[in-house]
């Protein structure tokens, strides 16, 4: 990818990330400023919820920023991977999320139930999650075009609050048929489903920051072998991201062949591997000889 392309790339992300942030900060404002009016614990945490895919988003900004920079002499692989640490800081914030939701369900357990459903109850709910499916739908799908697991993660947290709501709307449902108790089992089970949202997010990056492989070696095989003068190809080690893999593998020919031939064996192996995946792909190729694979 060339400094113009990752340029352009950058600037991409943080248009969706401006518009979802814009999304974001209306609909966790309504929902915090009813929840406290209406007394709801179910849509006061929904809120925060929302406030914190709108913290997301300014974090976003600031990782894309520093990710989108170009390889250097001291980071020769480039900046990516600060973006997945910026991932991180989304599963870090609904953690803090859970924290302050389980706290609101604690109150509300120690306290009778004072809840008022109204129909602007409903109202305010039922607009705010048609915003929500709009931001993922949007997020989720520029985040895989643009290759950026920032917007993916995301547009997974915003999903979960898209279940968040849809609980908070039952539970309002249960209420306005004499269930007091509904919005505080409501609110606990929010803080579940944020909790559980965040684990995977932070798995996943800490997957690309420890290296986990990110293709099965079997298939990069059977490409490099399908080539002519090929016999072997092993020690295939593939890492990084969904969208931006970094590949090195051995490649043995046979022994007849020159130097210049072994160079035109590399450069095709490369550009069928690339050809094959569907990702920004760095490939190394180590050509040797038979009887060198213990080495």
């Amino acid at each position: 990818m060339t400094d113009g392309e990752t340029t352009d790339r950058s600037a991409a992300i943080r248009q969706v990330l401006l518009l979802t942030l814009f999304c974001n900060i209306c609909v966790s404002g309504a929902k915090v400023a009813y929840g406290y009016f209406s007394h709801s614990v179910s849509i006061t945490a929904d809120g925060y919820h929302s406030m914190f895919d709108g913290v997301s988003n300014i974090v976003g900004f600031i990782g894309i920023y520093f990710a989108s920079h170009p390889p250097d002499e001291d980071h020769p692989y480039g900046h990516r991977k600060i973006e997945t640490i910026f991932t991180i800081f989304i599963g870090v914030m609904m953690s803090l999320t859970c924290l302050e939701i389980f706290k609101q369900v604690y109150h509300s357990v120690k306290s009778e139930p004072r809840v008022t459903v109204t129909a602007e109850s409903f109202l305010v709910m039922v607009a705010t999650l048609g915003v929500n499916i709009f931001v993922t739908t949007y997020e989720k799908r520029r985040g895989k075009q643009l290759g950026s697991e920032f917007l993916v993660a995301d547009a997974m947290h915003t999903k979960s609050d898209i279940y968040v709501t849809i609980g908070v709307i039952t539970g309002l449902i249960f209420m306005r048929l004499g269930f007091a108790r509904a919005d505080t089992v409501v609110g606990a089970l929010v803080g579940i489903l944020v909790a559980k949202a965040g684990i995977r997010i932070l798995r996943d990056a800490a997957d690309v920051l420890a290296d986990r492989k990110q293709l099965d070696p079997q298939k990069i095989k059977e490409i490099v072998c399908g080539i002519d003068n090929v016999v072997d190809c092993h020690r295939i080690r593939t890492r990084g991201t969904n969208s931006n893999i970094f590949i090195d593998l051995h490649v043995t020919v046979k022994p007849e062949l020159s130097v210049a031939d072994g160079h035109e064996i590399a450069h095709l192996a490369e550009q069928k591997i690339k050809g094959a995946i569907k990702a920004e792909v760095d490939v190394v190729v180590h050509i040797e000889p038979p009887g060198s694979e213990a080495d």
